[in-house]
């Protein structure tokens, strides 16, 4: 795996579990004086992990057809 591809991953992994941790715990955040509602971070955490994973299996070497 590139060590581009590995930072990336494991970022995107970090990011997912940040926004899980947000809506087990409901913790509320405020930018600018809105609140963001709790469904961002429940996008936020699919679209994250969906990506990181994507990643991984991407960099997983081909495996080899069965014979037949």
């Amino acid at each position: 795996m590139k060590p581009a591809t590995r930072i990336a991953m494991v970022l995107l992994a970090l990011v997912a579990v940040g926004h899980l941790l947000r809506v087990v715990f409901r913790v509320n955040v405020t930018i600018g004086g809105t609140v963001v509602p709790m469904w961002v971070s429940v996008l936020g955490t699919i679209v994250s992990a969906g990506l990181a994973v994507g990643l991984w299996r991407e960099s997983q070497p081909p495996r080899a057809a069965p014979p037949g």
